[in-house]
C-alpha cells in the first residue's frame, strides 16, 4: 500500500469559519466573513526538481494536500531567480490561500516573499531559508548541528578507546548548511571523546575549524581527535571522489571520513576502496539518502544525519494548517521551525529508512 506523506494524526478537518486568504478586497474590519471555505489551494515554488530530496519534498506535499482535500500546484524555477519570481505571481494570481517556498537565492527571495504577503498570501520557507528581513510565517528544515552532534556523539562512543584520523569531506566555501553541519560532527565527537560539557564542545569546535582554516588540519588532543586534511567537492558523488583522492595521496593512515552530505561521502568511499584501505569509516553528518541507509544496513557506512523531505513537509504541512484553519500568524511561531535530530546506525536503519529519500 504507498504510505502516504501525512500521518493520521495531521489530517484535521477543514471545514471551519476562518479568514479569508488571497489578500480578498471583501473582508470586514475584523478580518472575517460570513462564507465558510472547506478547502484551500497551495502552492509550493521550489528551487529545483534535480535531485530525489526536492521530488520526494513536492510529492509528500501534494499526497498530503489531497489527503487534506487542498488543491496542490508545484512550479520550478530551475534555479533562476526571476522565473522564481514570475511563478510567485503566477499562484498569486492564480488564487493560492499559502505558498511553501523553496527559494533560488536568499537575498532575492526577501522581495518575492515581500509581493506574495502584500497581497494577502503568507508564505512558509521550507529545506532552504530566506534572508533573516524575509517576511515569512518560519523556516522549516531539520537541525544541522544537532544532527551533525548526535552523529558525532555516536562515532565518539564507536571510537572511544580509539584514536579519530579523518578526513573532512566538504561541500563548498561559504555554505551555511555545510559549516553547520561539520560544526554538529566536530562538536559531537569532541563532546563524546573527552567527556567535555557541550557548551564546551561547540568551542573547542570553532577551534577546530578556525586551524583547519589557518592551517589546512587541525587536532584536539583532549578527545584523540584528528582532522588530516579538508577537500571542497561542490556537494556531488564524483566531487567527494576527487577530492578524497587527493587527500588520501598524503594521508593513507586514515581512520574515518567524515563529510557534510551522503553523496560526498558516497564518492570518498570508492577513493578509498580504490586506494586498498581497510578499516575506514564512512560518517555523514547529514542528507539520510536511502543509498546510505542500504549501505548502513550492510554494514559500508556508520552513520548519517536525518534530514528527512517527508518530516519536513509534514511539519511545514502542519504549520500550514494552524494559519488557513486555526488563523496563527508568524507571531505565534519561531523564526526557524526544525524537525528533530537524529543520528540513523545501524540500531535504527530500519524504523527511519521510510523518510529517507
Amino acid at each position: 500500500m504507498k504510505k502516504r506523506f501525512l500521518s493520521t494524526g495531521l489530517c484535521l478537518a477543514v471545514t471551519v469559519s476562518l479568514l479569508f486568504g488571497c489578500g480578498s478586497s471583501d473582508s470586514s474590519e475584523e478580518g472575517t466573513t460570513d462564507q465558510e471555505k472547506d478547502s484551500y489551494k497551495v502552492g509550493y515554488a521550489t528551487k529545483t526538481l534535480s535531485g530525489g530530496y526536492f521530488v520526494k519534498l513536492d510529492e509528500g506535499l501534494k499526497a498530503g494536500c489531497e489527503d487534506l482535500g487542498w488543491e496542490y500546484i508545484s512550479m520550478n524555477a530551475d534555479r533562476d531567480a526571476d522565473t522564481e519570481r514570475a511563478n510567485l505571481e503566477a499562484m498569486v494570481s492564480q488564487g493560492c490561500d499559502l505558498i511553501f517556498l523553496n527559494c533560488v537565492d536568499p537575498d532575492s527571495a526577501v522581495a518575492n516573499v515581500q509581493y506574495c504577503v502584500d497581497n494577502g498570501v503568507p508564505v512558509i520557507a521550507v529545506d532552504g531559508g530566506c534572508s533573516e528581513d524575509a517576511d515569512l510565517i518560519t523556516t522549516v528544515y531539520s537541525d544541522n548541528k544537532q544532527n551533525g552532534r548526535e552523529v558525532g556523539l555516536s562515532y565518539a562512543e564507536h571510537m572511544k578507546d580509539t584514536d579519530i584520523k579523518a578526513l573532512m569531506i566538504s561541500g563548498s566555501k561559504g555554505d551555511v548548511a555545510g559549516y553547520e553541519r561539520r560544526m554538529g560532527l566536530f562538536c559531537g565527537i569532541i563532546e563524546g571523546k573527552s567527556g567535555m560539557s557541550e557548551e564546551d564542545a561547540w568551542k573547542a569546535a570553532d577551534a577546530i575549524e578556525q586551524e583547519l582554516i589557518d592551517n589546512g588540519k587541525a587536532q584536539n588532543e583532549e578527545a584523540h581527535f584528528y582532522v588530516l586534511g579538508q577537500g571542497w567537492s561542490n556537494w556531488s558523488e564524483d566531487g567527494g571522489l576527487q577530492a578524497a583522492e587527493d587527500l588520501i595521496t598524503a594521508n593513507t593512515d586514515i581512520t574515518t571520513i567524515l563529510g557534510e552530505n551522503d553523496d560526498m561521502v558516497i564518492g570518498a568511499g570508492v577513493a578509498v576502496d580504490n586506494a586498498n584501505l581497510e578499516n575506514v569509516d564512512l560518517v555523514a553528518a547529514a542528507d539520510g539518502s536511502q543509498r546510505a541507509y542500504d549501505l548502513i544496513k550492510e554494514g559500508k557506512y556508520f552513520a548519517t544525519g536525518e534530514n528527512s523531505p517527508v518530516l519536513v513537509g509534514n511539519l511545514a504541512l502542519d504549520i500550514a494548517q494552524q494559519v488557513l484553519v486555526d488563523g496563527k500568524t508568524k507571531e505565534d511561531f519561531e523564526r526557524v521551525t526544525m524537525t528533530s535530530a537524529v543520528a540513523v546506525t545501524k540500531d535504527n536503519v530500519d524504523e527511519r529508512y521510510d523518510y529517507g529519500f
